[in-house]
């Protein structure tokens, strides 16, 4: 598509002045690890700790993603890259929006996340690896996923009919085995004196 004719328009309240509204940093925290690792557990509770602090954050969660904005794609892997695409274009203009964003996606795939981190931008991205086994992860099994996968029932499913690439120097490593909320204290610790001014 030629894009010409389109130009981005700059306005008076900037990223800067909704960062000063907020009164706090915006960037995004990208979590990542197979179904069933925590990531959405893990981002709902270190929301809620967020809130406690007057931050101003949206957790964006790849299913709820999939019921709307990407309802029209599948898990192929071409598909899989369309979405990291498309939600990492809407997390950008959030964080210019001034928000924190704790994003729970699989991203199972190197290239896709590199992809997000040059749409979003480097110091705005923070990747979060959370590192949980594939055999404990078949045990929650909080959605039934795994066994339909086992079953056939799912194909493409990472993990078991689909490869998940982990993260080689994510910016925090999180043992998923570990009780969530000793992995929300290491990540809110970390990002203490990164939020505010």
């Amino acid at each position: 598509m030629n894009n010409i004719n389109i130009y981005w328009n700059q306005y008076s309240i900037n990223h800067r002045l909704r960062e000063i509204h907020h009164k706090h940093k915006s960037f995004v925290l990208w979590f990542t690890g197979l179904s069933g690792s925590g990531k959405s557990s893990i981002a709902n509770y270190l929301e809620k700790e967020f809130y406690m602090y007057g931050i101003s954050t949206y957790l964006l969660d790849g299913d709820n993603i999939r019921h709307g904005l990407c309802k029209d794609l599948s898990f192929s892997k071409l598909d899989r890259k369309e979405n990291i695409r498309r939600v990492s274009e809407v997390i950008k203009l959030m964080i210019d929006s001034g928000l924190i964003v704790l994003s729970t996606f699989i991203s199972p795939y190197k290239k896709d996340r590199k992809i997000a981190k040059n749409i979003i931008g480097d110091k705005r991205f923070f990747e979060i690896f959370i590192d949980t086994s594939l055999k404990t992860c078949s045990v929650r099994d909080p959605k039934g996923l795994y066994k339909k996968a086992n079953d056939g029932k799912i194909l493409d499913f990472t993990g078991v009919g689909s490869v998940y690439e982990k993260p080689i120097n994510p910016d925090i490593y999180i043992n998923g085995e570990k009780k969530i909320s000793n992995n929300v204290k290491k990540i809110f610790y970390f990002f203490k004196n990164k939020i505010f001014f």
